[in-house]
């Protein structure tokens, strides 16, 4: 459905958004969504091996971001990291690859869910150590400012891992050096089967930061134009020259921790209330449809091919050959 040009200015006036990127922000999301569906099928077939830590609820955060940022930023995460591979447009193909292990994946097979990487996209992992990404962060920041090249490191890590001692070194050099680096905490209310009242002496996230004078915000992680504004804020911040800033997404996982968590730490009512009220892609396909910019068969059409998408990227990573073992001392160092 083709939006008529006062509703376009109404769209973009009311959210700061064109309905365009209103419905490419579903789409988006929509794709995680089903890529993430499809990861946990081959997980429970036994075709993806190791740890599998699903995004199921908390794609807004990442689309959001990567809409406010620019070409030349770079994104760094933890192990639960295969939504921000395809927001930051890796092709589904290669990260479903890699998790099953297979040469065509983005490590060739050898990183498997927690460790991928595409430098062409500007994405420098997933990392399986709890807050290691942050301080990797940090050195990617310092990279920008040095080559200042006008980039911004996005460095996303959970609830969890805020607490971690390697967080608040890396927040002290981020600040005394005024990297451009954004730090985007994805409070997702349960770290490793613990919630984070019962983890964190303080629960305003957003607020680590004011020792090192570091600027903070919590924001609704489960909305998509939000994230948005408030990381084209942070990120407009970082890109001036005035140093870090933290972002506390207040967002929610449907799934486990991980795959081989059942959650019995929260109650079945709880997860449903989130997903009936504060869906992220039901929010937006809501608003899409309140504002007669799309209808159920544009919805469906969406829907199929995202579909599509991850039932290609399903079977080119069960076809694809595994790696061969003359490769197992490959791909471990660079000569600098």
């Amino acid at each position: 459905m083709a939006p008529t040009k006062k509703k376009a200015g109404d769209v973009a006036a009311q959210l700061g958004v064109s309905p365009e990127q209103l419905v490419g922000f579903y789409r988006d999301m929509l794709l995680i969504r089903r890529f993430e569906e499809k990861a946990g099928q081959l997980y429970g077939m036994g075709l993806i091996g190791g740890f599998c830590h699903l995004y199921i609820g908390q794609e807004a955060v990442v689309v959001g971001m990567q809409a406010a940022s620019r070409p030349g930023d770079s994104v760094i995460t933890s192990y639960r990291d295969h939504g921000h591979m395809l927001a930051c447009g890796m092709d589904p193909k290669g990260v479903m690859a890699e998790l099953t292990g297979r040469e065509g994946g983005y490590s060739r097979g050898k990183g498997g869910s927690m460790h991928m990487f595409s430098r062409e996209k500007g994405f420098f992992g997933g990392h399986g150590i709890v807050g290691a990404q942050v301080p990797l962060g940090a050195g990617l920041a310092f990279a920008h400012q040095y080559r200042a090249d006008g980039g911004v490191c996005m460095a996303y890590l959970g609830d969890g891992a805020a607490n971690q001692g390697q967080v608040y070194e890396s927040f002290n050099m981020a600040a005394l050096w005024k990297l451009p680096l954004v730090v985007v905490i994805e409070n997702n209310k349960y770290g490793m089967g613990t919630s984070v009242e019962r983890a964190s002496a303080t629960t305003e996230l957003h607020r680590r930061g004011d020792a090192y004078g570091i600027p903070g915000k919590a924001v609704d992680g489960m909305d998509v134009v939000a994230v948005r504004a408030a990381g084209q804020e942070a990120l407009d911040h970082a890109r001036s020259g005035q140093g870090p800033y933290v972002l506390e997404m207040k967002t929610y996982r449907y799934r486990g921790h991980s795959m081989s968590d059942p959650a019995k730490y929260r109650t079945k009512e709880e997860v449903s209330r989130v997903r009936a009220e504060h869906d992220p892609i039901d929010q937006v396909a809501k608003r899409l449809e309140d504002l007669g910019l799309i209808d159920e068969e544009r919805l469906k059409a969406i829907d199929a091919e995202v579909k599509r998408l991850c039932t290609e990227a399903a079977e080119f990573a069960q076809t694809s050959p595994e790696p061969k073992t003359d490769q197992l001392f490959t791909d471990i160092l660079v000569e600098a």
